[in-house]
């Protein structure tokens, strides 16, 4: 074995083999520090990478999710508030129609009504065409019911089934054309409009219940996207404050192994003392 040799200087081989391998670890470190992340890449650790990287797919995923949830919330929300509307103008529509069903009221009287009637009528049929949000209307029969996307990866949906409150139609029992000139058809048309308010009520009972389990789910799947991200950063996030520290011990290390590697250099030139 050589102890002296101006060949091969195992002394210097020694440090530099340790010296690069702190360097190595220093940039592994300083990585971690500027990215945040202990595995950045699949070279990192690709069996953490691929999990991470699929947990990052269903998160993704899930945003889509909360779109399609919130587009359906809105749409009942739009829904419910014209369905409001059509049980207002139903209750006017009662009082005009209860008026005119007075014996003792004069047919200039029940004309006068019979005109108010007419225009709450028609203001029932813009409620409902206008009830419109994002192409879908819940309140006019265009569908049957209206779906949203339950999970990530699309095989589940929420349905919250339509309530059609057209006139003529089996909520809303007043026809398109209805009106009165009579005491006697007043009446008639008064047990169609209270019916039809029993109705548009229960309607829009169906409505809420629809819109608070998309409410409720949707704040689910906020929950669990939360902690999917959670466990992404379990898996990936490196610790800041172990990594600070242990650069600072890797710069000290480098700052040594160069010193090592200068020593080490210098060896061989002790063998020229043994020439003098």
């Amino acid at each position: 074995m050589l102890s002296n040799s101006v060949n091969t200087n195992v002394g210097a081989m020694v440090a530099l083999q340790n010296l690069n391998a702190t360097n190595s670890q220093l940039a592994i470190t300083q990585n971690r520090i500027n990215t945040g992340l202990k595995v950045a890449s699949a070279k990192d650790n690709g069996a953490t990478w691929a999990i991470a990287q699929s947990q990052r797919a269903e998160s993704a995923s899930l945003d889509a999710v909360k779109d399609s949830l919130a587009r359906a919330s809105s749409t009942i929300d739009v829904g419910l508030a014209a369905g409001a509307s059509v049980s207002d103008l139903l209750i006017q529509m009662k009082a005009k129609a209860l008026a005119a069903s007075d014996t003792g009221l004069d047919t200039a009287g029940r004309s006068a009504l019979n005109e108010d009637f007419k225009a709450l009528r028609d203001q029932i049929t813009k409620v409902v065409s206008n009830a419109t949000f994002n192409g879908s209307n819940i309140l006019d029969g265009s569908i049957v019911g209206l779906q949203a996307l339950a999970n990530g990866d699309g095989t589940s949906q929420l349905t919250v089934s339509a309530q059609t409150l057209t006139l003529g139609g089996s909520i809303v029992t007043v026809g398109a054309t209805e009106s009165f000139s009579t005491a006697t058809h007043a009446a008639s048309v008064l047990t169609l409009i209270t019916s039809s308010i029993n109705n548009v009520s229960t309607a829009l009972a169906k409505l809420g219940t629809g819109s608070k389990s998309i409410e409720s789910h949707a704040t689910f799947i906020g929950k669990l996207q939360d902690t999917l991200d959670a466990g992404i950063g379990n898996l990936v996030d490196a610790d800041l404050a172990k990594e600070s520290a242990k650069l600072q011990a890797l710069q000290t290390k480098q700052q040594l192994g160069i010193q090592a590697l200068s020593i080490a250099n210098q060896a061989p030139q002790s063998i020229l003392s043994l020439f003098r």
